[in-house]
C-alpha cells in the first residue's frame, strides 16, 4: 500500500469521527429544575372518587437535541417517601408502607430511556425501563416539547410528558383492583442547560 493510499484512508477515517463527533455533540446536557417540574398520578379509590397525588422529592437529567429528537435520552430518580397523595399525612404513610411501595425497603423509582422516536413536529415517544419496588418494566412516555430558550440568563428546555402503568405490575397490588391498577401519570419539565 503506497503513501497516497495510506493517507487518503486516514483522511476518511478522520472525516467519519470528526462527523461523528459533531453529531453526538449537538445533543446537549440538562438538569432539572425542580422548581419547576413536577410528578403528579392520579388513582381511582374503589370509583367513587380520583386521588391526585405527586412525588415532591426527585431528580434528573436529560440530554436534548431539537434538531433530532431521536438522539435525546432521559434520567430521572424519585424518592418513594416523598409521595404525597390528597395531603393526608395518614394515607401517605398508608401508600408509601409496606402495602403498597414499601419505601423502606424500596427507596426510590427510577427511570432511564432506551430510545427516542419522533411522532411528530414537536412530539416524541420515549420508552425506556422503569424500575418500582424493585422490579423492571418498559415503559413509554408521550412526550411534547414545549420551548427552548433563555430564561433569567439560563439556557432552558421544557417538556410536558404523560404515560399510564399498571401498578400490579411493579408488585404494588394491594386492594387491587378496588384501588385503581391502572396509575395514569402526568409529568411536567423544565430543564436548565449544563
Amino acid at each position: 500500500m503506497n503513501n497516497k493510499v495510506k493517507k487518503t484512508i486516514a483522511a476518511l477515517f478522520l472525516s467519519s469521527a470528526m462527523a461523528t463527533t459533531a453529531g453526538v455533540a449537538q445533543a446537549a446536557e440538562y438538569k432539572f429544575d425542580t422548581a419547576h417540574t413536577q410528578i403528579f398520578f392520579k388513582v381511582s379509590h374503589m370509583g367513587f372518587s380520583t386521588s391526585t397525588g405527586q412525588f415532591i422529592d426527585f431528580d434528573g437529567s436529560f440530554d436534548f437535541d431539537e434538531k433530532d429528537f431521536t438522539k435525546s435520552s432521559v434520567d430521572v430518580t424519585i424518592q418513594v417517601d416523598s409521595l404525597d397523595l390528597s395531603n393526608h399525612e395518614k394515607w401517605n404513610e398508608h401508600v408509601t408502607g409496606k402495602d403498597f411501595f414499601d419505601a423502606a425497603s424500596y427507596p426510590t423509582i427510577t427511570f432511564k430511556s432506551k430510545s427516542v422516536e419522533k411522532t411528530g413536529d414537536k412530539t416524541f415517544a420515549v420508552t425506556g425501563d422503569l424500575t418500582i419496588k424493585g422490579k423492571t418494566k418498559p415503559a413509554v412516555l408521550d412526550v411534547t416539547f414545549n420551548k427552548a430558550g433563555e430564561a433569567f440568563g439560563k439556557e432552558k428546555a421544557g417538556f410536558s410528558a404523560t404515560t399510564t402503568i399498571t401498578r400490579t405490575d411493579f408488585g404494588v397490588d394491594a386492594y387491587a383492583p378496588a384501588v385503581g391498577v391502572e396509575i395514569p401519570i402526568t409529568i411536567e419539565v423544565e430543564g436548565e442547560k449544563i
